[in-house]
């Protein structure tokens, strides 16, 4: 069995390739697939977003012995039957553990009277319920800003590739693979049922900005080699490509299994073992948008790239002139 150099220097020179340009067709299929399931998601099991964006109360219940999360809920329908309560627990505080309880809107003698109720039902003190409101005003502000960021970024990244490698094709390739990035990404979110927060969004902008890292290095590449192209290298456009692409691919590999590594600790240890709910948000968004971020860069971007470059004219006509010498050379020999 080959080593890992072994394999990397196969692939750095050709002996070993992965049909990456080749197959194209197959990955796009995978690729619609993967995104119209992912757009789907949201038909049968809505995304949830965090009260910074709806709105609505918030109570924090410190110094728990016993943090039953039953016990919170039964407390607010007592007080407002039929709201929607959620209850997470967030962590250790002085004495015990803490509750965190979102619920909806509520009035100011609403809010009085579960946190009297939450106080009784957990045997604490009223000073160690807090309450606080969001506005549905504010989090308008906070999706619309998050909008805003998202939109700036994916303008910014077009532009600065497209001075950058001076075609705007791979601008839009790379654009299209930080779409495909994000859109299973929060089809994931939304399938297990997570909320997006502002936490969330942090994780989200993370990620594109590693993909964007991730496919820059393998453009890079791709061009190196297409501009050494000429009528001897007797590669065509997208053999090129492909060779770019495996040349960088465990690259690829292991930059992707150092980001999973660490963040996949964060989330299945320090998020849902202990359950430290902001780290459950960032740390989601970064573990699957790290894979899925290189699985598009390899799979998605870098076909695609080839597939808008090969109709132009000249490129054309040079794969036209590389075949023929390759069938002729087959046939002397």
């Amino acid at each position: 069995m080959r080593s890992m150099n072994q394999l990397g220097n196969d692939l750095y020179t050709g002996k070993t390739s992965f049909p990456f340009v080749g197959r194209r067709r197959l990955w796009f299929i995978i690729a619609a697939v993967l995104v119209i399931g992912a757009a789907l998601v949201p038909l049968f099991r809505p995304v949830q977003f965090s009260i910074e964006f709806t709105g609505g109360s918030q109570f924090t219940v410190s110094g728990v012995t016993s943090p039953d999360q039953t016990i919170a809920t039964t407390a607010v329908h007592s007080v407002v039957p039929g709201t929607t309560t959620k209850v997470t627990t967030i962590g250790a505080a002085d004495g015990g553990q803490s509750i965190r309880v979102q619920t909806d809107q509520m009035t100011d003698a609403e809010t009085r009277a579960v946190s009297a109720a939450l106080a009784e039902a957990y045997q604490v003190t009223t000073d160690e319920v807090s309450s606080s409101f969001i506005g549905p005003s504010w989090g308008q502000d906070v999706t619309r800003q998050s909008l805003w960021g998202l939109a700036i970024f994916l303008a910014l990244t077009f532009i600065i590739l497209a001075v950058y490698f001076r075609t705007w094709k791979m601008s839009v390739a790379a654009i299209i693979g930080l779409v495909d990035v994000l859109v299973i990404t929060v089809g994931v979110y939304a399938l297990f049922g997570f909320e997006i927060s502002p936490a969330a969004v942090i994780g989200f902008l993370t990620i594109l900005s590693y993909s964007l890292y991730d496919t820059t290095v393998v453009f890079d590449k791709v061009r190196e080699n297409t501009r050494e192209d000429g009528e001897g290298s007797g590669r065509t456009f997208g053999e090129s490509v492909n060779l770019a692409v495996n040349q960088t691919l465990i690259r690829s590999i292991n930059t992707t299994v150092v980001a999973a590594i660490p963040t996949g600790a964060i989330l299945f240890i320090g998020a849902l073992w202990l359950g430290a709910q902001t780290l459950t948000d960032i740390s989601l968004s970064i573990f699957v948008g790290t894979i899925v971020a290189a699985y598009s860069t390899l799979f998605v971007a870098a076909p695609l790239f080839s597939l808008l470059r090969e109709n132009e004219t000249e490129i054309k006509a040079r794969d036209a002139r590389v075949l023929a010498a390759r069938e002729r050379a087959s046939v002397e020999a």
